[in-house]
């Protein structure tokens, strides 16, 4: 029996046997031409674009209908790639210059784009690798006239294990024949983690040696809820996962019978559970799992895949359909939150050598005011058709709080001249997500209504670990006694200050974590749709008495790994 050790990406349980997936490799001879076929070789190669493009497209029909638009929007960059004219003009440049095969010559131009990207420390550009290699390697089989077999032609259930598994692959494969997947690489945010959750399948990615250790044919059980992989279990350990398996099959239907009723604790608090989203067509999924209202509109996509900027009548139709949708709850709008891990080619943003300590988010929104107040128009516009707040992301100080509010004043002002309605007494909030914001929550609360907990990058920023590198996530713990007084901090100089308090982070998602945050004072919860009837369960579940005993003991600890274990244990009482 071997455990394997990575990172959890999508939760749940899953035993069976492994179906590998080797890497793709094409072996193609450096066969050379005469002046006369270069035509020849362009006509192919321009017919293997078109092909391509076709099977995309279809592809991305199939994954919306199957899936939803968020998943198929991934293949936008797929499509993007078809049209770089940089990489088009390379092959054919090269191919009359050196009288090579066309296939010879774009695999060698391949290389060199996947080369230069993957050598960029940026998680959306190491995303837009992925992209390039995909779309390549179809292209090439376009090309040279091969077929890819494998997930397509899946008979029984099977556990996936890959070095890593591209969004073609996830589109032909059966999905009621993948019961999980496996991957060396990858991270929470990549591709496979979030056609893993949209399945709703456990998957663990980032374990490295995956495909090394496991042979197709070998039982494994995946435990997405704790990063781990067990090859060739024994019989005590596989009855011991069956009836967690059976366990957690249950509580799932025990969840969602709750999940219309209201989040208040036996003795009566009540606090809001809300949802992040991407896209306006995730709010059915919202309603369906009982949010209360969206914690977290994440704007930066309207700006992701695509050569030009969006307009205000973009920005305004999106957000007042959400507004409508989700009445009488509230629907906070993060304004643009560019840079770190979000890369927009339109702004020709140079590479940064820190780029989550750089220009981004509202550092850029200040800089380029123009970009920003177009955003803040359309949010103020849709604001009469419902319940709508905004949020500015990793405010820093005061005065970047302050210059935001100038330009949103700015907004209202050319609003009313236009004669154009809004609601006037929009509430302003701000993202707590660094350090200095933390330990500041008493002066910002002059210019803020409320504050979202972003816990993603206030742990990366407090514990000195990027959230994107594998070779530290070790080192990322969202119980680290500094990040839970960090979050104490904030709710109580909040609350003094008479401003409310929501988190948006992974964290507030987490079942393990739900009685310590609530102990500790949070009035909101935003995560993930389909966590929303779990965390409901749990708050349904205990006395606020309780919880805040439990997150007074958790505060006591020296450890994230004692903090876990801890709350994980009383969690487990109370739900018995």
């Amino acid at each position: 029996m071997i455990k394997l050790k990575g990172i959890a990406a999508a939760s749940g349980i899953s035993i069976g046997p492994a179906y590998k997936i080797g890497k793709e490799e094409f072996i193609i001879p450096k066969e050379a031409i005469r002046e006369k076929d270069i035509p020849v070789q362009i006509q192919l190669f321009e017919e293997a674009l078109i092909k391509t493009r076709r099977e995309i497209i279809e592809l991305q029909k199939r994954i919306g209908f199957e899936m939803g638009q968020e998943e198929a929007q991934i293949f936008d960059a797929h499509l993007l790639v078809l049209e770089d004219r940089m990489l088009i003009e390379d092959v054919i440049s090269r191919l009359k210059k050196e009288h090579l095969k066309v296939a010879y010559i774009f695999s060698e131009v391949l290389k060199k784009y996947i080369s230069v990207f993957s050598k960029i420390e940026d998680e959306y550009l190491k995303e837009r690798t992925a992209d390039i290699n995909d779309v390549g390697k179809r292209i090439l089989r376009n090309l040279l006239g091969k077929k890819r077999t494998g997930l397509s032609e899946l008979k029984d259930k099977v556990i996936i294990v890959a070095h890593d598994i591209s969004p073609s692959d996830t589109a032909v494969m059966h999905k009621q024949k993948v019961s999980a997947f496996i991957t060396d690489i990858g991270g929470k945010t990549s591709h496979t983690a979030i056609m893993a959750k949209s399945l709703e399948i456990p998957a663990v990615v980032g374990i490295e040696e995956a495909t090394a250790k496991i042979s197709s044919g070998d039982i494994l059980i995946v435990d997405g809820n704790n990063g781990l992989v067990i090859v060739g279990p024994d019989e005590k350990t596989l009855e011991e996962y069956h009836r967690e398996k059976e366990k957690l099959k249950g509580a799932t239907q025990k969840f969602l019978l709750v999940k219309d009723l209201p989040a208040t604790t036996l003795d009566g608090k009540k606090v809001e559970i809300s949802a992040n989203i991407e896209f306006p067509d995730e709010v059915p999924a919202v309603k369906m799992h009982g949010g209360q209202g969206i914690g977290l509109y994440r704007t930066e996509f309207f700006y992701m895949n695509r050569k030009d900027l969006p307009t205000e009548e973009e920005h305004y139709q999106a957000y007042k359909y959400v507004a409508e949708e989700m009445k009488p709850y509230s629907v906070i709008i993060r304004t643009l939150d560019l840079g770190g891990d979000k890369f927009l080619s339109q702004f020709a943003i140079p590479h940064e050598m820190q780029p989550f300590l750089g220009w981004r988010a509202i550092r850029f929104c200040l800089a380029r005011p123009d970009i920003f107040k177009l955003q803040l128009r359309a949010i103020l516009r849709a604001s009469v058709h419902g319940n709508l707040k905004l949020m500015y992301p990793m405010i820093s100080g005061i005065e970047e709080l302050e210059q935001a509010n100038k330009i949103l004043a700015e907004a209202k002002e050319e609003l009313k001249k236009q004669g154009t309605p809004f609601n006037n007494n929009i509430e302003v909030g701000a993202m707590i997500e660094v350090p200095s914001a933390a330990m500041t929550t008493d002066i910002l609360a002059r210019e803020a209504n409320f504050f979202s907990i972003g816990t993603n990058d206030l742990i990366q920023y407090s514990l000195a670990v990027d959230r994107v590198n594998e070779k530290v996530a070790y080192l990322y713990e969202p119980a680290h006694p500094a990040v839970l007084r960090l979050i104490k901090n904030i709710i109580d100089s909040a609350h003094k200050a008479g401003v409310k308090v929501g988190m948006c982070g992974e964290m507030a998602g987490e079942p393990g974590f739900a009685l310590m945050l609530l102990g500790l004072g949070l009035d909101e919860f935003s995560m993930p749709p389909q966590v929303i009837p779990e965390i409901k369960y749990i708050i349904r579940s205990v006395n606020f008495k309780q919880a805040e005993e439990i997150a007074h003991k958790a505060m006591q600890l020296s450890t994230g790994t004692e903090v876990e274990n801890f709350t994980k244990s009383k969690l487990a009482e109370i739900l018995k």
